[in-house]
């Protein structure tokens, strides 16, 4: 009932740019915290980046600089801009939320996008 779709990856050089988004949809209230994630081969996966329904952000170290993390809250989106690449980010990306599903009950129920992959190659 509710989807998160997401779109942006593809094949950049090293120093390149992408920006992932992920749009929220079906029967929700509100969308509240959303991340991204990103696993690549062999390795678990891993919280990348974070943002809350009140627009504080967080990131994992090797990010710091080079990612940011943003919403959308009419269109129930987030994004992730990804600068100065580097062939170690290189990975399946994957897009979480804690949805609102009922206005007069707080319970938030975790929503997974479908992955997109992100390769930072030369």
């Amino acid at each position: 009932q509710v989807q998160l779709v997401e779109s942006g990856g593809g094949l950049v050089q090293p120093g390149g740019s992408l920006r992932l988004s992920c749009a929220a949809s079906g029967s929700i209230f509100s969308v509240n915290d959303m991340h991204w994630y990103r696993q690549a081969p062999g390795k678990e996966r891993e919280l990348v980046a974070g943002v809350t329904s009140g627009g504080n952000t967080n990131y994992v170290d090797s990010v710091k600089g080079r990612f940011t993390i943003s919403r959308d809250n009419a269109k129930n989106t987030v994004y992730l801009q990804m600068n100065s690449l580097k062939p170690e980010d290189t990975a399946v990306y994957y897009c979480h939320a804690l949805v609102h599903l009922y206005r007069f009950t707080y319970h938030l129920t975790d929503y997974w996008g479908q992955g997109t992959q992100v390769t930072v190659s030369s």
